[in-house]
């Protein structure tokens, strides 16, 4: 990991949010070009965005999160697509900022190391958080605790992004994702471990395991997190009933869909939609 433009953070400095919003492009702006005193979070949804902060150019598409810095320039470097969508959220940390000499310290260890740009594992639990506080903002019911937690969170998701996977071979690696880029692709078909592996001529065992190695988690978690990362997208953006998402999503039972929703997200489907409809949303 690249730690030139890294956020060095410990326990002694407190992070409090400020506020927090979800950017949904028209196609007819180009992100304005300006200095802000805060630090501010910026994490794609869906759709590709560039930028630049001090002559530093940065290419984000839907996954990836940048960390801008106060008292620093900072600007778009296209026009943004119509399909862009972010969410953004400010915060300042409370504290003095980390020098090179104690960088350089043999017994300094801060807590957190926020790379400036990461590409998240599990983006969807990033965006859980946004919406919480998003909606929570909205209804006027955001406490100042809830919100400092709530950011202190998403920077840890950041964080974990560049905690190292198990390395495999090669040759593993690339089955693994070709395994993983099937899932995203044919989520809503009737798919399962043993058909991908067959689909790609692989033993379904041994597909499983460098999977796993790879990405954390099995082939059948995987379908299921991109089935319900879906499921969220259309239960927001859409008016579908939930038995029409489930269809789409790929399952065939809707009291599946309801539990397997319900353990992933921690809440069901209905409630998520009522719960994350009132956000800040701001359009250009």
């Amino acid at each position: 990991m690249d730690t030139t433009h890294a956020l060095y953070l410990t326990m002694s400095c407190p992070i409090k949010a400020q506020n927090a919003g979800l950017f949904i492009s028209r196609g007819t702006a180009l992100h304005p070009t300006r200095i802000i005193n805060s630090h501010e979070l910026i994490f794609v949804k869906q759709g590709e965005l560039e930028l630049w902060e001090e002559g530093q150019q940065f290419h984000l598409r839907a996954g990836q999160t940048l960390h801008l810095w106060p008292g620093r320039r900072h600007g778009g470097s296209n026009p943004m697509p119509p399909d862009l969508r972010f969410y953004w959220i400010h915060y300042e940390v409370i504290c003095e900022t980390v020098s090179d000499v104690q960088l350089t310290t043999p017994d300094y260890h801060p807590s957190l190391v926020v790379p400036q740009m990461a590409t998240l594992r599990q983006p969807e639990r990033l965006e859980r958080l946004f919406r919480t506080f998003l909606d929570d903002q909205e209804s006027g019911m955001l406490h100042p605790y809830a919100a400092n937690l709530l950011m202190t969170l998403m920077l840890l998701e950041v964080v974990q992004s560049q905690v190292e996977p198990v390395e495999v071979n090669e040759d593993a690696n690339v089955v693994a994702t070709w395994a993983h880029t099937y899932i995203r692709m044919n989520f809503d078909r009737p798919i399962t471990a043993s058909k991908i592996a067959a689909a790609l001529g692989y033993n379904t065992d041994y597909l499983g395991r460098i999977y796993h190695r790879l990405y954390g988690c099995t082939l059948t978690e995987s379908i299921h997190r991109r089935r319900i990362e879906k499921a969220c997208e259309w239960l927001l953006d859409t008016n579908l009933t939930i038995a029409q998402i489930a269809s789409r999503c790929g399952f065939s039972d809707t009291d599946y869909f309801r539990r397997i929703f319900r353990r992933i997200m921690q809440i069901a489907p209905g409630d998520y939609r009522t719960e994350f409809s009132r956000m800040h949303i701001n359009t250009h």
